[in-house]
């Protein structure tokens, strides 16, 4: 799951740093230097090997029209050199390590990382606080770079009927709310950003007081918070720039758009707008919700598997999904392809009954059940990747959450009734708040459509 960020007061003449908390059943600690950045440590001793994460809070819902696709063009950028290290030692150094490096860029968030042997972990943090600070790109560099950008967006969006889809069901559904452009940015302002843009979006942004560091691996604590001090410390602390609220205006009314695209099949999206989770201890919807998703498309035996695809064979593929931790507006998604002399009509209609079930009948114990199942699995799995524990601590603390939450996260989701599921599925799945895109196919100059690739998150490799 992802919420809005909580910022604390930045305390510029602080002394010493805040006080250190643990958690000892999850074997995580935290510490915030006297520049604002804190540090999260998890303590994993089965394997000599760690993860080291930076995120910022930031992402593409803080750019403004114009300049969309400026937060993931910085994180290509972010390769470049340093004062101190020339263009490619980054990833030079990472791969002589023996390690891996990557970034990604979201609606809320950027993050970057390294997964390495434990020995090398004072080295990354010391070339990952390098480039906090000390990023340099010549104007050069960044007009060869967004070249790239602007291919990626071609090959991953422009040359992707589906992910135009995407863009279309979102860019319709939000009026005001930044969440309506792309995060690799549109064509049009990547054409037109300049270094200058980039530059601005580094120095207002990347800063100790709007990031953290997440450790996660075969390290002691109290070693990590001494790296953290001796490497990340020594940055000044500044002030943020001011986010006003970007509130989307009350849906009053059913949306819909088609795209034509070269493609063999049509395809759907129905999004609906719902409620984020804002008080863990609280909130019972968002939960219900997700559970509602994991009924619809857990996996072979949900109901849109077993009834549209299997059974009635209406569809080639149809989904359904929720992320109500997000640091804007929350979205529930269901679409899919119909298959072969199916039309878009019956796969709507296909689709609007599941939920008119479950709003009449409600569900199965054994459904439900099983959702939970597969929650446990997941969280359990979870545990034997030091990746995925890093990205779970990180992700929560990116939209305003805590990391002290995770496990209480898990178990309201593991309370949530019958009930509640067939509650939510009455009370938000309302035309009012509903926009359907949908692809109308077009003649094709190539075989084959390109395959669907995620429009969410882009990665810089």
């Amino acid at each position: 799951m992802k919420l809005p960020i909580f910022f604390a007061t930045l305390l510029f003449f602080a002394v010493l740093p805040a006080p250190t908390f643990a958690n000892p059943s999850l074997n995580t600690f935290e510490t915030t230097l006297p520049n604002g950045l804190r540090v999260i440590v998890k303590e994993d001793h089965r394997a000599p090997t760690v993860v080291h994460m930076v995120w910022y809070r930031v992402g593409s819902m803080d750019e403004k029209d114009g300049t969309s696709g400026v937060a993931h063009a910085l994180e290509h950028l972010m390769f470049k050199g340093t004062k101190r290290q020339p263009p490619g030692e980054f990833n030079r150094r990472v791969a002589a390590a023996g390690g891996q490096d990557n970034a990604f860029t979201s609606y809320d968030y950027t993050a970057y990382f390294q997964i390495v042997p434990k020995g090398a972990l004072p080295e990354m943090m010391q070339l990952e606080a390098d480039r906090m600070a000390n990023l340099v790109f010549t104007p050069a560099e960044f007009a060869a770079e967004i070249k790239v950008v602007m291919e990626e967006r071609r090959l991953r969006t422009d040359d992707n009927p589906r992910a135009q889809v995407f863009e279309a069901v979102r860019g319709t559904a939000f009026l005001a709310h930044s969440y309506r452009r792309p995060i690799i940015g549109w064509m049009n302002d990547l054409e037109n950003l300049t270094w200058q843009d980039a530059h601005d979006w580094y120095t207002q942004w990347y800063m100790p007081s709007n990031a953290y560091v997440v450790v996660a691996g075969d390290v002691e604590h109290k070693e990590v918070f001494r790296l953290a001090k001796k490497y990340y410390g020594v940055h000044k602390a500044r002030a943020l720039p001011e986010r006003k609220p970007q509130n989307e205006p009350e849906q009053k009314g059913w949306r819909r758009v088609s795209v034509k695209a070269p493609a063999k099949l049509p395809y759907l999206s129905m999004l609906w707008k719902v409620p984020r989770l804002r008080d863990v201890h609280q909130d019972r919807d968002p939960y219900a919700l997700e559970v509602l998703a994991g009924i619809l498309d857990g996996n072979d035996t949900s109901r849109l598997a077993k009834n549209l695809v299997r059974g009635t064979r209406i569809a080639q593929s149809a989904g359904a999904g929720y992320d109500g931790t997000v640091r804007g507006e929350a979205t529930f998604t269901m679409g899919g392809q119909p298959a072969e002399g199916r039309s878009v009509a019956d796969l709507e209609a296909a689709l609007r009954a599941e939920i008119a079930r479950i709003q009449e009948s409600g569900i199965a114990p054994e459904e439900l059940a099983r959702v939970k199942t597969q929650l446990i699995a997941g969280q359990t799995y979870k545990r034997d990747s030091l990746m995925a524990q890093a990205m779970e601590i990180g992700g929560v603390e990116a939209v305003g959450l805590s990391w002290r939450d995770i496990d209480l996260l898990v178990d309201q989701l593991k309370g949530v009734s019958a009930e509640e599921v067939q509650a939510v599925a009455r009370k938000y799945f309302k035309d009012d708040t509903l926009t359907i895109a949908v692809l109308d196919p077009q003649p094709m100059d190539t075989a084959d459509a390109r395959p669907a690739s995620s429009a969410e998150v882009k990665m810089r490799h």
